[in-house]
């Protein structure tokens, strides 16, 4: 099932339900994907490219989190929260540290990565193999661990 057939029964559900929350937030996916049908680039959406645009959307939401934690506005740090937690249902699910590990030194191996300068060559080979399943932040911060 596509993400425009998913979030579409889903945006009635919540509708239904009045969950403002998850209207709001899905209704913003909603226009994300037609923005990228309508942009003249003829650009298809496949599961790849629909990750990407989720991921997108969190992390707008997350640098906005922040901004609003460091000026101490709860009720709008709030509002990114929840749609973060709606956005991460759209998702695969996360890889936790540890299933990361094993799948990251094996990429590393491939590369023959020895040191940070092959950090490109191997955070690229990573974003392509765990596609959704783990952010970048994490895949940053676990191969320079690795490569140090």
């Amino acid at each position: 099932m596509s993400l425009e057939t998913k979030i579409m029964g889903d945006l009635k559900t919540a509708m239904k339900a009045k969950d403002k929350a998850a209207m709001r937030t899905i209704r913003a996916i909603k226009a994300a994907i037609i923005l990228i049908k309508t942009d003249g680039s003829g650009t298809e959406l496949n599961d790849e490219s629909e990750i990407k645009l989720v991921q997108k959307l969190i992390k707008s939401r997350q640098d906005s989190l922040e901004i609003y934690v460091k000026q101490d506005r709860e009720e709008l740090a709030a509002t990114e929260r929840e749609e973060i937690a709606v956005l991460q249902r759209y998702l695969p699910q996360q890889l936790s540290e540890a299933e990361l590990m094993p799948i990251l030194k094996e990429i590393i191996a491939t590369t023959g990565a020895t040191n940070m300068k092959d950090m490109g060559k191997v955070m690229g080979m990573a974003s392509k193999k765990l596609a959704g399943q783990a952010d970048g932040k994490t895949l940053s911060s676990i191969i320079k661990n690795l490569l140090t």
